[in-house]
């Protein structure tokens, strides 16, 4: 089994895309069995939340069924129960750092960094944009999936 942790800020907007995209893409390929995935924040600031209205917008507007999900932060306990400790950009790289220290066994890496175009992921909360971030999205997802097949 592939387990697979999503990270953003605040677990409202990106991460809960992510969940929800790649959640979406594996039942499609007919992998349920094979992955356990969730996303969680690096901060706070929206714990206990909904996803954020534009990421389940964005989603009912594609297809993809929203994950039922409400913020959450990682913590330092949870490096061993993940196989994929996967953030969005260079702020959630810090966080990251901050409440997990060190990563020995190299489980975290950039969503757009399993692609051919590494980068960060676009962030609706700035721009209000869910169409680049759904773009980048499920580009990071769909090449995720392609490399753990």
């Amino acid at each position: 089994m592939q387990r697979i942790l999503f990270i953003c800020h605040g677990n409202i907007c990106r991460s809960t895309m992510a969940e929800s995209v790649m959640t979406e893409l594996v039942r499609r390929a007919g992998r349920e069995d094979e992955f356990a995935i969730d996303s969680a924040a690096t901060s706070y600031e929206e714990i206990g939340n909904p996803p954020h209205w534009g990421t389940e917008t964005k989603l009912r507007e594609v297809g993809i069924p929203l994950v039922p999900h409400r913020a959450r932060i990682i913590m330092r306990s949870e490096y061993d129960r993940w196989d994929h400790i996967i953030y969005m950009d260079a702020e959630n790289r810090r966080g990251l750092k901050r409440i997990l220290g060190s990563d020995p066994e190299g489980k975290v890496s950039r969503l757009l960094d399993w692609t051919d175009r590494p980068g960060d992921v676009a962030d609706p909360w700035y721009t209000g944009n869910f169409d680049a971030t759904y773009r980048d999205v499920l580009a990071g997802c769909t090449a995720l999936l392609d490399r753990l097949s």
